[in-house]
């Protein structure tokens, strides 16, 4: 089923086939039962072949793709490895930009009575951090973007 393609195109494939997964379960629960003395619009069965069939296709497609990233190397390190360092650096970036968001919030003060909130935090070093981590995480992605599209994926 799968020719000889690169990790990018995989990975679309992947995509394609979960949600095909997705369909195909939509289907199936939505004709598992009948009125009595009606037909189904599908028949329940060959949906059921058709998951199994697809669900079989994507585990050989995924073990592919996790073959191919742990042994392509990127940057010293292998592209699993480099995955993990993209994914935490996308929380870690979240995080940061949420918190000097959070604390920068500004308000408006009009009694002497109304309470005041203040941030708790250095909102600009914060920020600046939320920044950097952008900016690595985009560098890493991209690098990891021209990995796929070059590295052909593994039988």
């Amino acid at each position: 089923m799968f020719y000889r393609m690169k990790i990018a195109e995989a990975l679309v494939l992947r995509a394609d086939l979960a949600k095909r997964l997705d369909q195909l379960k939509l289907r199936a629960v939505r004709v598992a039962k009948v009125q009595d003395g009606d037909t189904p619009a599908e028949d329940p069965d060959a949906l059921l072949a058709e998951y199994e069939e697809t669900a079989q296709s994507l585990l050989v497609l995924i073990t592919r793709i996790n073959l191919t990233n742990a042994a392509t190397m990127l940057g010293g390190r292998t592209l699993t490895a480099a995955l993990a360092e993209r994914d935490v650096l996308r929380l870690r970036q979240v995080m940061h930009q949420d918190l000097a968001k959070a604390a920068a919030i500004t308000q408006t003060v009009s009694t002497r009575s109304e309470v005041r909130f203040r941030p708790t935090i250095a909102v600009s070093a914060v920020q600046r951090k939320a920044d950097d981590l952008s900016r690595a995480l985009r560098n890493l992605d991209t690098k990891v973007q021209e990995v796929n599209w070059l590295t052909t994926l593994q039988e």
